[in-house]
């Protein structure tokens, strides 16, 4: 998997790790600091806490519990109900990981786009590099998520097509 480079002007990777965190409740929720990419990586080895989720969703503005909600965080509606229930028990490894990518993207299009509303909107609309697929769809994947990435890529850079 590549690195994606910094848009020019950004803080760093650190900025980015911490836009995440804060996406996802910060220390609070995630009882440590997200400093670096090994931060990152014990959390999820662990599991986020099922907070961290109900912190990231309730904070959507634009992108409610849709179908397209479900495949990219990889739960379903009926599971993340009855996980509010619990919400000290951590997520398994790959709803983390789901989950931060979401975080991760989201948070790179509130950059690229100046407003968390703004990149919500742009994930849920067909895009025209993307084949006219949304791009919030296109993270139930690997492989889609990697082309929603390079796709925010060319955007920060200028490059629409």
């Amino acid at each position: 998997m590549a690195v994606a480079a910094e848009k020019p002007g950004s803080k760093g990777p650190g900025d980015h790790l911490q836009k995440v965190a804060e996406l996802l409740g910060g220390p609070r929720i995630l009882s440590r600091p997200i400093t670096s990419s090994l931060d990152a990586h014990e959390l999820l080895v662990h599991g986020l806490p099922g907070s961290a989720l109900n912190h990231l969703i309730h904070g959507l503005l634009v992108i409610h519990k849709t179908d397209s909600l479900e495949k990219a965080v990889g739960m379903s509606l009926r599971t993340f109900q009855r996980r509010k229930d619990a919400p000290a028990k951590p997520l398994s490894q790959e709803q983390s990981g789901r989950t931060w990518k979401f975080a991760e993207i989201l948070a790179k299009a509130t950059d690229v786009f100046g407003s968390q509303g703004e990149a919500e909107q742009w994930l849920e609309r067909p895009a025209i590099g993307l084949d006219q697929r949304r791009p919030i769809d296109l993270l139930a994947t690997p492989a889609g998520i990697e082309l929603v990435e390079q796709y925010l890529e060319r955007l920060a850079y200028g490059v629409y097509a």
